[in-house]
């Protein structure tokens, strides 16, 4: 009767329904055979296009061939994190007997936003793109983690579609994790139920877990185990760096990239954009107050309020990690400088133009305001530093808050890692944009937070007349570095131009400008000022001005 049943989901996993192509999953759940029909555009149409099952941990698992890549969608790497295993740490996912059909994206997690694949609760899955023959290719993997300011975000996005990077030699993966109050909610009973007395931090947990399954697994697909490099942009380059600073991470990546992210700023209860962490106590105090907006006086309570009617958390602060002393052990300056950090070879930058993407003053005025608000004593000094108009916001304005966010972490990352480790850092500054005209109202932009990932991903439109020939240059030399990096942990190769370590000796930026050149850090002075106040807001008198 099995077989029989097989061989139905089977055949019915190569037919339209309905005039929309579809496939099928086949699962265990408990003791029963589950098959879920899944709308997914790439649908299986003809058995031909079935790659041979592969045999991971759980079960077997069958993808699908796609011009010379094997492509894996909808993978699980942890138990579905509901119910009772809300806001808990991760848990391994449940074997499974049959053939596992991975054709399609999972849902994203639940958050306000739309993922193209939706969004469930049941979201701890990734996706993998192998361009391995067989299993003993041993190909160097990339592994993807998404931004979304840790409130959003998907592997399904189109721009994050791995198969171009996988062409140029890497097994790209790409995990998800919890966002927004269910991956980040701290509260006094959830850290009663931990055995290491902390809650929070359930998304860098999930960002674990998929690393675990990598080095568990990855080998079936043709990967290598030894040569994993992590890579992330916005809040999935922050992310990186917590992981490159977590002792929880040690062993399972070789090689980090992060494309506008870094997180050295220090902890603060109101946060600001590049000091967004908070200590533990703090998170559970605003854990304690989402409760009380969901009109709920238990955590065992709010478990049953269903995910999509939970209270919207960002307000509360409970979209973002928290310094809890066990996923993160302390402020990431401080365990830097102790020489506490998963020493690997690191490729970091960010975009000119980020602070175009992040500033809300309109006006000189609110830009002065906002500045005296945040940086206290340092106002004066930061506003010669980075000199606001007459009567507009200019870039050199917008800068501050480019470097309070991005551009300040990055550099203090690749000058601590070519100081206390062993492994080389690279530093770059995107800056890829048109000359607009002075007229246009445009003029004296430049590249914007996040414009950078259908760079490195290879997916720019050569047919869009806006795309220009130094874009496509651009784009291919950035996956060129990227992919280099991840197979010998250095970015250079043949046909590139020389992309040099950084250090505080040789403090050369690898610039994509038109074409990749080197050049010098951007705003190195401005930078020092920005330096002169984060040293202070780590003295007595600077952490009594931040509570």
């Amino acid at each position: 009767m099995k077989t029989n049943l097989l061989f139905i989901l089977f055949f019915l996993s190569h037919i339209h329904l309905t005039g929309q192509e579809t496939n099928q999953v086949l699962t265990r759940s408990g003791n029963e055979l589950v098959a879920e029909i899944t709308p997914e555009s790439t649908a299986l149409s003809k058995i031909a296009q079935q790659a041979a099952p592969v045999r991971i941990e759980t079960g077997l698992i069958q993808g699908v061939l796609q011009d010379g890549l094997t492509v894996y969608k909808g993978i699980p790497f942890a138990a579905p994190p509901v119910g009772s295993l809300r806001w808990r740490a991760p848990l391994p996912p449940a074997k499974w007997e049959g053939i596992r059909q991975a054709v399609s994206f999972a849902p994203g997690p639940v958050q306000g936003g739309n993922p193209p694949s939706g969004k469930s609760e049941d979201c701890l899955y990734l996706n993998i793109w192998t361009p391995a023959a067989t299993k003993e290719d041993k190909i160097p993997v990339l592994v993807w983690i998404y931004g979304g300011g840790f409130g959003a975000g998907s592997t399904s996005e189109t721009n994050y579609n791995g198969e171009n990077l996988a062409r140029k030699g890497v097994v790209l993966v790409s995990i998800a994790y919890r966002v927004g109050q269910l991956g980040f909610l701290a509260h006094p009973e959830l850290s009663s139920e931990s055995p290491h007395n902390v809650s929070g931090n359930y998304g860098l947990l999930d960002m674990i877990a998929g690393l675990q399954w990598v080095q568990k697994n990855i080998a079936a697909f043709g990967g290598d185990p030894d040569k994993v490099t992590i890579f992330g942009e916005s809040a999935g380059g922050i992310a990186v760096s917590m992981l490159c600073a977590s002792p929880l991470a040690k062993g399972l990546f070789h090689g980090a990239i992060s494309q506008s992210g870094g997180s050295f700023g220090p902890p603060r209860p109101t946060t600001y954009p590049g000091e967004n962490l908070k200590c533990l106590a703090d998170a559970e105090s605003d854990g304690q107050a989402y409760l009380k907006s969901a009109g709920v006086a238990s955590i065992a309570e709010l478990r049953k309020i269903d995910a999509g009617s939970l209270p919207a958390g960002r307000g509360l602060g409970m979209s973002w990690p928290i310094i809890d002393g066990w996923v993160i052990p302390d402020d990431q300056y401080i365990l830097y400088e102790a020489g506490r950090f998963n020493d690997t070879p690191i490729l970091v930058g960010y975009n000119s133009d980020e602070g175009a993407s992040f500033s809300s003053a309109k006006t000189p005025e609110e830009h002065i305001s906002g500045v005296r608000e945040r940086f206290g004593p340092f106002t004066e000094d930061l506003l010669k530093a980075y000199p606001p108009g007459y009567i507009t916001v200019p870039k050199t304005a917008r800068d501050l808050m480019r470097d309070a966010a991005f551009g300040w972490h990055t550099w203090i990352w690749a000058r601590l890692q070519s100081e206390k480790g062993k492994s080389k850092a690279f530093y770059y500054y995107f800056d890829q944009h048109p000359d607009y005209p002075e007229d246009s109202p445009r003029a004296g932009y430049g590249s914007p937070h996040g414009q950078d990932v259908a760079y490195v991903f290879q997916h720019l439109d050569a047919s869009n007349p806006q795309i220009t020939k130094t874009d496509l240059e651009i784009s291919d030399a950035m996956a060129t570095y990227w992919t280099n990096f991840a197979k010998n942990g250095d970015p250079n190769g043949k046909g590139l131009p020389v992309w040099p370590p950084f250090s505080d000796a040789n403090p050369v930026v690898l610039h994509f400008n038109q074409t990749p050149h080197t050049g010098p850090v951007p705003s190195a002075a401005s930078l020092e000022t920005l330096d002169t106040y984060f040293a202070w807001r780590r003295t007595p008198e600077g952490q009594k001005f931040a509570k």
